[in-house]
């Protein structure tokens, strides 16, 4: 097939985004696909092709910290005249199939997904509105929580609206809590808060005054990942961590973590991370067409709390879909494949 991998962005995924998109490329070309590499946020938004079968691709590293969105804005206007006019659009109609590996932003908040869709160009993953309803985390925790998935207790604050909520106050002063941008990804700017001061020192550096901040008690549990390929649950990682929360470097640095696949927990207590991931998937729209990879931690009594549902989870070599992937006895290539083969449902 004629394929394009979008990937880059305007996100502070961007580097992580650069990252899956060429492992994808490579993968696609090993299957025996045709594939161009587009950036619709770059200058140059043709990162590499068109590329035929047994073409070697490069791979992008992925930094320790995120990268400065300075020119975000620029970035975004890029994205969205790549994506609605001109030669970029011209090649997305022309491939037989789009392979989003975009992550975060407009790439995985169904923006991207809409403007493809009214193009009518064929795309992997979850549609606009699955995106959109995922990627709002407390609005999907609401979603979750009425359709019997566990999620922790949570309030959303404006910071540059004025004081600290009572709400917040009250969480802080039971125990230490988890603030993080209610819609981000790959944990940026996700920090474990034990005061108020060091709340609002947090608050400034995560939403620069601007934006909404999620707040919730801090779970001292196991954490746990569990994918959803089609309508296959895949094997759970557990995620060992050697810091209080999954933060970004610890997300794609080599050994800052251990991640465990299938993890060694009792059978019951993987069928039912593995049943909640499916039910969780299900109620914020993903069909059977789609992927997703729901996020656990446990509270101190070890029972379950769905964090998130990412729409478009991370494929780098470092990414938790890879791995889960290879607990359930695929090569990356067969991923990738069948992200290709979902499209077709």
């Amino acid at each position: 097939m004629r394929v394009v991998v979008l990937c880059g962005g305007e996100s502070p995924e961007r580097d992580v985004s650069l990252a899956s998109g060429w492992s994808v490329a490579g993968a696609l070309l090993e299957r025996g696909h045709e594939v161009v590499l587009v950036d619709p946020a770059a200058a140059a938004p043709v990162l590499a092709g068109p590329l035929r079968p047994g073409a070697v691709v490069a791979g992008a590293a992925v930094a320790k910290e995120p990268p400065s969105l300075a020119d975000r804005r620029q970035l975004r206007r890029r994205l969205h005249a790549a994506l609605t006019g001109g030669p970029v659009l011209d090649l997305l109609r022309g491939a037989e199939r789009v392979f989003v590996a975009l992550h975060g932003g407009w790439g995985e908040d169904g923006h991207v997904q809409a403007l493809l869709e009214m193009a009518g160009v064929p795309f992997t993953g979850a549609g606009s509105a699955a995106c959109a309803a995922a990627w709002h985390k407390g609005r999907a925790q609401a979603v979750l929580g009425a359709a019997g998935v566990p999620v922790a207790e949570r309030v959303l604050w404006r910071p540059g609206a004025g004081e600290v909520p009572q709400a917040v106050r009250r969480l802080v002063a039971v125990g230490p809590v988890v603030a993080k941008p209610v819609a981000d990804g790959s944990s940026v700017s996700v920090h474990r808060v034990d005061s108020l001061s060091q709340l609002a020192r947090v608050a400034a550096e995560a939403c620069s005054g601007e934006g909404e901040l999620l707040v919730e008690p801090f779970l001292p549990g196991r954490e746990f990942t569990v994918a959803v390929v089609g309508d296959r649950v895949l094997p759970v990682v557990e995620i060992e961590l050697t810091t209080p929360v999954f933060d970004y470097a610890a997300k794609y640095q080599p050994g800052a973590v251990g991640e465990v696949c299938p993890a060694r927990v009792p059978d019951d207590f993987a069928t039912r991370l593995q049943e909640l991931a499916l039910r969780a998937h299900r109620a914020l729209g993903f069909g059977g067409g789609t992927y997703s990879r729901a996020d656990f931690r446990c509270d101190a009594g070890g029972a379950p709390m769905c964090l998130e549902v990412n729409a478009l989870p991370g494929l780098t070599s470092a990414s938790l879909l890879p791995r889960a992937a290879t607990g359930a006895g695929w090569t990356y290539p067969d991923l990738v494949q069948r992200l290709m083969d979902l499209a077709t449902r």
